[in-house]
């Protein structure tokens, strides 16, 4: 079975799956953290080279003051956790979002996280904090636009590679598969510019539950697909197949 070079997960269904047994949602979120921790060592284990995963996005602030607040203390301590995680598999972790709408001493940890695990290269893991795909893409233009001024970027037109340097995820490979959890099938502003090829694999199952078997199902889906980007099975490029 092949696996994927990049898995990214929507990290859906922790208040929902706290509910349906009769706890607050913050309970759903205390164990869909615990749960983020052991899958991400059984991805390292299989393999996997990058892991991007959708924490809280730049719409969570709409969520009730008491929810961000349990939201906010879960990352305090993920983040610290994360540390231990980052050098039992070697793996470099990168914050994705605007760090700058986190409170300072979050901002710090996202800091002594990245700078302790920089030089780790078996796997790579990013974690979407404060992150939107739109606001990604926005401040992508405004650096790029800013540095255009400044003379730092050739005239003419942009290239998809000049682009991509621009984003948080510059010089991380793009997604092969998307993984949504808990029965919802949309992106939620989920990197917008890097899933334009990526394999979707939604399942009703909630985050907290999602294990390594559920894991193994999503990857037996994906050696399904036939990824063509836009071509046509057993078609040179330089044929120029049609998207349609």
């Amino acid at each position: 079975m092949k696996l994927p070079n990049h898995i990214a997960i929507i990290l859906d269904g922790n208040g929902r799956w706290a509910k349906n047994k009769g706890m607050p949602r913050s309970y759903g979120h205390v164990v869909g953290c615990d749960n983020l921790e052991k899958m991400c060592n059984t991805i390292c284990e299989m393999g996997v080279r990058y892991l991007t995963v959708y924490a809280f996005s730049t719409e969570n602030w709409k969520r009730s003051q008491e929810e961000i607040k349990v939201l906010m203390n879960l990352f305090r301590r993920y983040l610290k956790r994360c540390e231990r995680s980052a050098k039992k598999n070697q793996m470099r972790v990168k914050i994705i979002g605007d760090p700058g709408g986190l409170e300072p001493d979050i901002q710090r940890s996202i800091c002594e996280l990245e700078d302790m695990s920089r030089d780790y290269d078996k796997m790579f893991f990013q974690i979407a904090l404060n992150y939107g795909g739109r606001d990604e893409i926005l401040r992508a233009v405004t650096r790029l636009a800013e540095d255009a001024r400044q003379g730092k970027v050739p005239e003419g037109k942009v290239s998809e590679e000049t682009f991509d340097s621009y984003l948080d995820t510059a010089g991380i490979p793009d997604p092969d598969l998307l993984i949504r959890t808990s029965g919802e099938q949309r992106l939620s502003n989920f990197l917008l510019w890097q899933l334009a090829y990526t394999e979707f694999y939604f399942t009703d199952v909630p985050w907290p539950a999602f294990d390594k078997k559920e894991l193994a199902k999503a990857i037996e889906k994906y050696n399904e697909r036939d990824r063509r980007y836009g071509g046509v099975k057993g078609q040179k490029p330089e044929e120029g197949a049609s998207c349609l």
